[in-house]
């Protein structure tokens, strides 16, 4: 009888078996393409990795990861999609909508789960949020239609605010829909809304320099994955022209913003890990519906209110989910 030689090699810092000269996987592998950086998304990992145990998978027992960052660049993630595509990964779950159409472009045949805030149908992605029809699933944000709801809460902290300026990433597909939506809101209520835009960094710098010569009152942060990346800078602004602002999520709140609202980012990465360890398992992406968040949560930093001299209303501190005090 023939003996065998094993040999173990690393690539991407996962082990791959090698028996008699053949390269096989010696786990499933599961892709995860982000658009920020790690120290900035760190804390959302848990929740991906609890939801893959949810399904059995365990990283480093039974599942390996490969980590692909964009840094904050969009222009990175169409390399990064093909890098993770040629290592043939079981599964990418791809964290926002340019990371999802990435890894579209990247393959068809890779299962891809995906977080977006655009329409994903819309978008081209699937061919409904009942049934996808495709090799793509995930969860879809109301990024358009949340923000006449932050506009109102900005508007009831500042009930006297009537210039209120609205920052967008111009290069998003649906950065329109989203002025059209606020604009509409704003007219209704009384509220002029200037528009700026940044898609850099300079370019926020350059935006947040204009708001004193504009007699703003106040800030809209619109959702986009790049001011996500940027939510320290944003946030240091904020303060140092001494702007109320609201924000999408809680990770602005935390970094000293003055009020966020938007879905519970820790339970979307939870479905997202979820979704890919069934998938692992054999279901299909086109049959998992896309899902949408329920739940939605008002963080209100009150030490950030003193600071601008701003009081809270009872009514926001009731409606609040967190003060962080």
């Amino acid at each position: 009888m023939k003996r065998r030689n094993f040999m173990t090699v690393l690539a991407g810092g996962v082990a791959y078996p090698l028996l008699a000269g053949a390269q096989q996987k010696a786990m499933p592998v599961v892709g995860y393409l982000h658009f920020a950086s790690p120290d900035s998304k760190s804390q959302f990992l848990g929740a991906l990795r609890q939801g893959l145990t949810e399904t059995g998978y365990v990283e480093g027992q039974n599942v390996a990861i490969e980590y692909r960052w964009a840094e904050g660049d969009y222009d990175r993630l169409p390399a990064l999609a093909a890098d993770l595509a040629t290592r043939k990964v079981d599964v990418i779950v791809a964290v926002s909508g340019p990371s999802a159409h990435a890894a579209r472009s990247a393959s068809s045949a890779i299962p891809i789960v995906f977080m977006t805030g655009g329409d994903p149908v819309a978008d081209g992605l699937v061919n409904s949020l009942s049934r996808p029809g495709s090799n793509m699933t995930g969860v879809s944000f109301l990024f358009i239609e949340l923000h006449p709801k932050r506009l109102e809460l900005l508007s009831d902290l500042l009930p006297h605010a009537k210039i209120i300026v609205l920052l967008v990433n111009p290069t998003l597909s649906f950065t329109q829909s989203v002025v059209r939506t606020v604009q509409e809101a704003a007219g209704a209520k009384g509220i002029q809304l200037p528009v700026l835009t940044a898609g850099t960094e300079g370019q926020i710098d350059a935006a947040f320099a204009t708001l004193a010569q504009r007699h703003v009152e106040a800030l809209l942060v619109g959702s986009d994955p790049f001011f996500d990346s940027r939510h320290e800078q944003l946030v240091t602004l904020a303060s140092r022209y001494a702007i109320p602002a609201i924000y999408p999520w809680r990770i602005f709140a935390d970094a000293g913003g003055l009020i966020s609202y938007g879905p519970n980012l820790s339970a979307v990465e939870r479905q997202l890990g979820n979704y890919a360890g069934r998938i692992l398992k054999g279901e299909k992406p086109a049959d998992l519906p896309v899902q949408q968040p329920t739940t939605f949560n008002l963080v209100v930093n009150l030490k950030t209110a003193k600071t601008l001299g701003l009081t809270v209303s009872p009514s926001i501190l009731a409606r609040a989910d967190e003060v962080i005090e």
